[in-house]
């Protein structure tokens, strides 16, 4: 298995010898507004550039993983470049019909036993923030669960906070490699959507012997948890050896 990190949430998996792009986010720096009753309004999206060439990042891609549609996960520049019929997977109807009428003509969506060469993909379910409101005001999410004979389990979580439903996917599939959304992305009257530190560090204690790989940091204007913050963090918690926390381009062989 290789992860590369790409930018914000976008990251490549290379697993049983396919390789999987999963929520692309592809634009220019500086593309579109910041999002709105958050900090940093004077920052336009993305906030860093890409670190590789869009040819690079989808030379060799065998399927593309959507776990959701906002902007910051599939955006237009995506839409444009992505062959449109590479493989799509989607995490329910609404999201496949508008997969569909942006011209994509291979689109399945996730379940619990959906499989794609051999290589098992379990849709998890997400909670994109705290308490009713966010969640209702952000919309479904999903995570992926990947299984194969030849590789270690892993999860990739997408846009959630913790809770039971991260907990209860832990203890039934065992994650070894978990990716985590981190940067603790916030809407000032919403709260968190995503994972800040005290959530990284209760997936570390729900599954201390995986290794939990952090993303989505420092590339959207809300973001208010730093790369070193959460190094920092992990350090004073003890959990530092089983965390990485990885720069725009980096990958990793696990």
């Amino acid at each position: 298995m290789k992860i590369t990190q790409i930018r914000n949430a976008t990251i490549i998996v290379e697993y049983a010898n396919k390789k999987i792009l999963i929520d692309p986010m592809l634009a220019e720096k500086g593309t579109y507004p910041p999002f709105s009753d958050t900090v940093r309004q004077h920052l336009y999206n993305p906030l860093v550039s890409l670190p590789i060439s869009i040819d690079d990042i989808l030379d060799g891609i065998d399927a593309v993983i959507l776990t959701h549609l906002h902007l910051d996960h599939f955006d237009d520049m995506a839409k444009e470049v992505l062959p449109k019929d590479i493989k799509m997977f989607v995490q329910n109807e609404a999201d496949s019909k508008e997969i569909k009428a942006s011209g994509f003509n291979n689109v399945e969506i996730l379940h619990q036993d959906t499989v794609f060469e051999g290589i098992h993909l379990v849709k998890t379910k997400g909670e994109h923030g705290r308490g009713e409101k966010a969640v209702k005001a952000l919309g479904e999410v999903c995570g992926i669960v990947f299984r194969h004979p030849s590789e270690k389990v892993l999860y990739v979580a997408g846009d959630t906070v913790w809770y039971e439903a991260i907990e209860g996917v832990i203890h039934t599939h065992r994650p070894e490699i978990i990716v985590l959304n981190g940067g603790d992305n916030q809407i000032f009257e919403l709260g968190s959507l995503i994972m800040g530190k005290e959530d990284i560090f209760n997936v570390h204690k729900a599954s201390p012997f995986a290794k939990i790989i952090a993303v989505h940091m420092e590339a959207i204007n809300h973001w208010t948890l730093s790369r070193e913050e959460l190094r920092n963090y992990s350090k004073e918690h003890g959990f530092s050896n089983n965390i990485l926390i990885p720069e725009d381009g980096e990958s990793y062989t696990l």
